[in-house]
């Protein structure tokens, strides 16, 4: 049996849009041939998650997401995912959307929950769970990091626009005017040092003698120091302790009267013998000036002396 151009052109046509359209199924994870389980899981957000997408249990692939679309009105997704594995959990096992690195896309775990007796058939709504990626990790750790680095960045434009307002054309002449200063003080105190340098050089053998005679008074004032040590304190000091009582002894005879010298310190008539004497013998002084002769006299005629003249008038 012959077919014709036209009918082979159909069949190839036909063959070919078979092919398109499994092909197509298969990419978007929908597969004619194999007897998978299909599964739900409902969120608010599929944080990117894509139909093909991969879906895992412990990390080894199981099957693939097949269609993501809007549940009602109120904006929450539905997803829908095949599991080729037979492997069981149970129905309360959770549907987590996890990964969304910087290359890779986000993909849907199973997080079995082992539960005999209630085991997870095809058709089942699973709960869905979000795993928090790497972008949203990094979005947490570098939030509060941004805000420092902002109030930093305020801080720092504060701090340069007080500085412009502080460093004004007069302020900065007066910092270059005591720099200047602070020059002119530095090459004083240099030109001091070298002078006072050149007056120790000069006069470095006199030092030498000054800390020379410095350590012989040191070795004089030790060796004093060793022969004061070596004196007898102790019986100095009781020979002035028996000197001060005999004074003390002999103080207290004169203010009592004991004694020549108490007597004469403390009889009042000794002062006033003592007085009347010494005025007797100015008198007798006075007389002996006034009256010579009476008291020498040589003649050899037997000369009469004259009248006697009494000293008070003279004294007076």
């Amino acid at each position: 049996m012959k077919y014709t151009k036209e009918v082979k052109t159909a069949l190839l046509a036909i063959v070919a849009i078979l092919l398109f359209i499994f092909g197509y199924s298969f990419l978007k994870g929908k597969n004619w041939f194999d007897s998978s389980r299909t599964f739900y899981a409902v969120y608010s957000d599929v944080e990117g998650l894509s139909p093909s997408s991969a879906v895992t249990i412990n990390g080894l692939r199981v099957g693939n997401v097949t269609k993501i679309g809007f549940l009602d009105v109120s904006g929450r997704l539905v997803v829908t995912f095949s599991v080729d594995n037979d492997f069981p959990f149970s129905e309360n096992s959770v549907a987590q959307i996890y990964g969304g690195g910087l290359i890779g896309g986000k993909s849907l775990a199973i997080i079995p929950e082992y539960e005999p007796g209630n085991i997870a058939v095809s058709g089942d709504t699973l709960p869905g769970e979000i795993e928090e990626g790497l972008l949203e990790l990094v979005n947490e750790r570098l939030t509060p990091l941004q805000e420092k680095i902002e109030d930093l960045i305020v801080s720092a434009d504060s701090l340069v626009n007080s500085f412009n307002e502080v460093m004004s054309p007069a302020t900065r002449k007066d910092i270059k005017n005591s720099i200047a200063s602070l020059n002119a003080t530095m090459v004083s105190l240099n030109n001091s040092a070298n002078t006072v340098e050149e007056v120790l050089d000069e006069n470095a053998p006199k030092l030498d003698r000054t800390f020379t005679n410095l350590d012989e008074m040191a070795i004089n004032f030790s060796n004093f120091s060793d022969t004061l040590a070596e004196v007898d304190i102790l019986k100095i000091t009781e020979e002035l302790e028996a000197t001060v009582a005999n004074l003390e002894e002999f103080s207290e005879k004169m203010n009592s009267g004991e004694g020549t010298a108490g007597k004469l310190v403390n009889d009042p008539s000794v002062y006033n013998n003592l007085e009347r004497a010494t005025n007797q013998l100015d008198a007798l002084i006075q007389d002996v000036k006034l009256n010579p002769k009476r008291y020498v006299h040589f003649s050899i005629f037997g000369k009469n002396p004259g009248p006697y003249s009494p000293p008070g008038d003279s004294l007076k």
